[in-house]
C-alpha cells in the first residue's frame, strides 16, 4: 500500500468542476441500453459505443475518471489500450469488480454482492492493465421488514474487505452502498436506511483499517422512492442529503460522487446542483453517473458512424451541465 498514490488518486478523481463517468455496463446491462436503438451488443459494437464517448473532444474538461468493465480494459481504441487512451487525455481509468448481485440466502428480498474469491489476483492484473481506482456496489432494498441488519451488515462487510484489497494494491476503492429508489417509501424512509447503511459501512471500513483518505464514496441521493405519493422537491432532497452525510460521513473522506440511481438526466443534474448550493459541506461533493450522462448520446448516435459527431455534442452538453451543477452554478 503506497497511501500518497491513494491520497492523490483519490484527490484527482474530485478534481472541481470533474467528475467520474460510469462505464462499466455489463454485457447483460449494454444490451439493455443498445435495446432502445435496435442494436445487438457485442464486443465490437461496444467498443464501438464507447469510443465514441472517450473520443468526444475536450470531455475531459468534466470527467476525471471512467469506470470500464472487464471486457473494455481489455480492448484498445486505435490500436492503443483503453486504460491508456484515456490516460493520454488526462482521464483516470477505473474497473468494476464486483460481479453482480445474487440473493441472500434466508433473506427473502434481499440481496448480497459477489467478488471477493480471486479478488487479489484480479486487482493485480488490472493494476498492470492500468486501473487506479475500481467500485464495488451492494444494494440495498427498502420493503416490508426490510433491510434487515443481517443484510445490511453482510454487505458492509464485503464493501470493507474489497475496500482493503483496493488499498493493498494502492487503488482507491469507490464504496457503493446503494440504497435503491425501488418501492413507495418516503424521503424519511430513506433517510433512516441510508443512515443506517452508511454508519454500518464506515464501521466494518475503520474495522479493516482502511485508510478513508484514499476512498471515495458513491451513494444514493436521499430521495423518495419511484412509486412514493409524496414526492420531494430537489430542495427537500438536496437538505435530507448533505444533514444526512454531516452525521455519518467522516471528514477525512476525500469526495463524494452520487450514482443517479434511475434518475432522468435532468433530475440527477437538478439535484446535484441544489446539493452544492448548500453550506457546511466537508467533501467534495460530485457525480458518477452512468445512464444521466449516457442516454442522450446513446439515442442521438443510433449505432450510426454519420451520428457520431451529434451524439458526442449531446454527451458533452450533460458532461458541461453537470459539472456546473456540481459547482453550483447550473
Amino acid at each position: 500500500m503506497d497511501i500518497t498514490i491513494l491520497k492523490s488518486t483519490a484527490q484527482a478523481m474530485v478534481a472541481k468542476g470533474k467528475g467520474i463517468l460510469a462505464a462499466d455496463e455489463s454485457s447483460k446491462t449494454i444490451q439493455k441500453r443498445f435495446d432502445k436503438i435496435g442494436l445487438k451488443s457485442t464486443p465490437e459494437t461496444n467498443i464501438s459505443y464507447r469510443k465514441m464517448l472517450f473520443s468526444t473532444p475536450q470531455f475531459e474538461k468534466y470527467i476525471s475518471g471512467v469506470i470500464l468493465y472487464d471486457e473494455t480494459i481489455r480492448q484498445s481504441i486505435d490500436g492503443t489500450p483503453v486504460p491508456q487512451y484515456l490516460q493520454r487525455k488526462g482521464v483516470i481509468a477505473g474497473i468494476k469488480v464486483d460481479r453482480g448481485v445474487v440473493d441472500l440466502p434466508n433473506f427473502t428480498g434481499e440481496k448480497i454482492t459477489e467478488g471477493l474469491d480471486s479478488l487479489r489476483s484480479r486487482l493485480e492484473e488490472y493494476k498492470a492493465f492500468g486501473a487506479k481506482f475500481a467500485k464495488w456496489r451492494a444494494v440495498i432494498t427498502i420493503g416490508e421488514g426490510i433491510p434487515t441488519d443481517t443484510c445490511i451488515e453482510a454487505n458492509a462487510q464485503n464493501l470493507a474487505i474489497y475496500a482493503a484489497f483496493c488499498q493493498e494494491q494502492s487503488i482507491v476503492p469507490i464504496v457503493e452502498p446503494e440504497v435503491l429508489m425501488d418501492g413507495d417509501f418516503d424521503l424519511e424512509k430513506c433517510k433512516e436506511v441510508s443512515t443506517k447503511t452508511l454508519k454500518k459501512t464506515f464501521e466494518k471500513l475503520r474495522a479493516h483499517k482502511v485508510v478513508l483518505e484514499g476512498v471515495i464514496l458513491k451513494p444514493n441521493m436521499i430521495i423518495s422512492a419511484k412509486l412514493s405519493t409524496t414526492k420531494a422537491s430537489a430542495k427537500e432532497i438536496a437538505k435530507a442529503t448533505v444533514e444526512t452525510f454531516l452525521e455519518v460521513v467522516p471528514k477525512e473522506v476525500p469526495g463524494i460522487v452520487f450514482l443517479s440511481g434511475g434518475q432522468t438526466p435532468n433530475q440527477a443534474t437538478e439535484n446535484l446542483y441544489e446539493i452544492n448550493l448548500i453550506p457546511g459541506r466537508r467533501w467534495q461533493l460530485s457525480y458518477s453517473y452512468g445512464r444521466a450522462l449516457q442516454d442522450e448520446a446513446i439515442i442521438s448516435w443510433a449505432g450510426k458512424d454519420e451520428n457520431i459527431k451529434l451524439a458526442q455534442g449531446s454527451f458533452l452538453a450533460r458532461c458541461k451541465k453537470v459539472s456546473l451543477a456540481r459547482q453550483g452554478k447550473l
